[in-house]
C-alpha cells in the first residue's frame, strides 16, 4: 500500500512544490487554511488547533510565520503562536510517526563565516523573531527525535519571498548590492522537495540542504535579475540600517553580506543528491 503523507503548509511556496512531488507516488493529505496543489485537504490553524492526522503515515511539517517584520512584542507572539506552539500540536499529534520538520539557515548564529558551517554550528543570537521562532520550534523537533531539514533562501518558479526582495535592489537597470561579492548557499525548491521526501527515512538529528555548489552573489543576482551588479560601499548600507531603514533591515543585510555557505555532505551521505542548480530552475525575474 502506498505510504499516506500529511504535508503542513502545501499551500505555499515550498509546501506546493511538496505535495506535487509526493502525489506522483504517495497518497497526500493537505493540512492548512487553505487547500493545496494535490491530495485530500484537511482544516488545521497552527495557532489554535490541533491536526487530523487520522490514517497518515508520516507528516512533513512546512507550515510557518515567515518575513522580516519590525520588531516587538506582537511580532514575537505571532511567530511564536505558529513556529513553536504549533509545532508542539502537531508534534503531539504525529506521536511515534516519521516527521520531517523543515526549518532554515537562519537559526544559525549570524556571521561572517570562515568556512561551510556544519550542523553543529551554534543556533543561536537570531537576530529576528523568524530565526528565533524557528530555532525554538526546531529544538522542539530535535528533542522528539524527527529530522529536521536547514535549506537557504529557497528559489524557484512562483519563488513569492525571496525574488521580490531581489527587485527592489534594482535601480535604473542596475542591482545595487552593499559590500564586496561573496559566496553563498541557495536551495532550489526542487532539491528541497526531494529532501523533504527522502528524508522520512533519514535518521533523527539536523541536515543541511542547498544546492550542491556556492554561488557567487553578484553573478547570482545578476542572472537572475537580469540586470548589472554594481556595490554599496557596506558602511553606507549599515548606516542605513541603524537609522532605520525601511527598505532595509540588519537581517536583509546579513543574507546578503555573510558569505553563509552550508555542508551539505551529512545529507548527501544519506543518498540525497542536489539535481537542479540555479542555472536549470527557471528561476528569473524577467519577462
Amino acid at each position: 500500500m502506498s505510504m499516506r503523507i500529511a504535508i503542513t503548509g502545501a499551500s505555499g511556496f515550498c509546501g506546493s512544490a511538496v505535495a506535487r512531488a509526493a502525489a506522483r507516488d504517495r497518497d497526500v493529505v493537505c493540512l492548512g487554511r487553505r487547500p493545496g496543489p494535490a491530495g485530500e485537504h484537511r482544516l488545521w490553524d497552527a495557532t489554535t488547533d490541533n491536526p487530523d492526522l487520522d490514517g497518515v503515515d508520516a507528516v512533513i511539517h512546512l507550515a510557518a510565520a515567515v518575513g522580516d517584520p519590525r520588531p516587538g512584542k506582537v511580532t514575537e507572539a505571532r511567530f511564536r503562536a505558529v513556529n513553536v506552539d504549533g509545532t508542539a500540536r502537531l508534534l503531539e499529534a504525529a506521536g511515534p510517526r516519521p516527521v520531517v520538520w523543515v526549518s532554515t539557515a537562519s537559526v544559525y548564529r549570524p556571521g561572517p563565516y570562515p568556512g561551510p558551517l556544519r550542523e553543529d554550528h551554534p543556533a543561536d543570537r537570531q537576530r529576528t523573531a523568524y530565526g528565533r521562532t524557528k530555532a525554538a520550534g526546531e529544538r522542539l523537533a530535535l528533542q522528539a527525535g524527527k529530522v529536521v531539514l536547514r535549506p537557504r533562501a529557497v528559489y524557484g518558479p512562483g519563488d513569492p519571498h525571496l525574488l521580490p526582495r531581489l527587485r527592489r535592489v534594482v535601480h535604473r537597470d542596475t542591482a545595487w548590492l552593499p559590500g564586496p561579492d561573496v559566496r553563498l548557499s541557495l536551495t532550489a525548491v526542487e532539491n528541497l522537495a526531494d529532501a523533504c521526501l527522502t528524508a522520512l527515512s533519514w535518521p533523527k538529528g539536523a541536515y543541511n540542504i542547498a544546492d550542491s555548489t556556492a554561488y557567487s552573489r553578484d553573478a547570482a543576482v545578476a542572472a537572475v535579475l537580469g540586470v548589472p551588479v554594481r556595490h554599496v560601499p557596506l558602511a553606507a548600507a549599515e548606516a542605513a540600517v541603524k537609522l532605520g531603514s525601511r527598505l532595509l533591515t540588519r537581517y536583509a543585510l546579513d543574507q546578503v553580506t555573510d558569505g553563509l555557505v552550508l555542508d551539505i555532505a551529512k545529507a548527501r551521505a544519506r543518498g540525497w543528491t542536489p539535481r537542479v542548480s540555479l542555472s536549470s530552475s527557471g528561476s528569473s525575474a524577467r519577462p
